[in-house]
């Protein structure tokens, strides 16, 4: 709730209420602590009353109407059917995702001179001294 706030925002938050409530700033975090409560009671009654209406267990979260339709309305099948082509567009996706990786990671390997030695014909690798490095930038500074 106060996540976009910082401390110093919360403190002047609470200095303003102790200007404007006073003495009465207790008894009004009482009244809004119980408002709380009582509003939690209240849902926590009108999903037990649909329960028991409906003859299904009923979660507060069930009350969005995606999650109910799905939830209660739709069979496997019926679900199913509707993700098939969706599921399929993914799967091909993904596939097409990670064959263009794999060919990046391909082409990086190919392109990374420093990793790859030229070989001999036996097999071993050549005693060519390494490359000098190439002076830089910070080096002259």
């Amino acid at each position: 709730m106060f996540e976009n706030l910082n401390w110093w925002e919360i403190g002047a938050l609470l200095l303003l209420a102790l200007l404007i409530f006073g003495d009465r700033l207790p008894a009004v975090i009482g009244d809004g602590l119980r408002m709380v409560r009582n509003l939690r009671n209240m849902a926590r009654n009108a999903t037990g009353d649909l329960s028991r209406e409906l003859g299904t267990d009923i979660q507060l979260e069930d009350l969005h109407p995606k999650a109910f339709i799905r939830k209660h309305l739709l069979s496997e099948e019926d679900e199913q059917a509707i993700r098939k082509p969706l599921q399929t567009m993914y799967d091909n996706l993904r596939s097409d995702v990670s064959g263009v990786h794999e060919e990046l990671k391909d082409v990086a390997k190919a392109a990374d001179l420093r990793n790859t030695r030229p070989t001999t014909a036996t097999g071993g690798t050549s005693s060519s001294p390494a490359p000098a490095p190439r002076p830089s930038y910070d080096d002259a500074t």
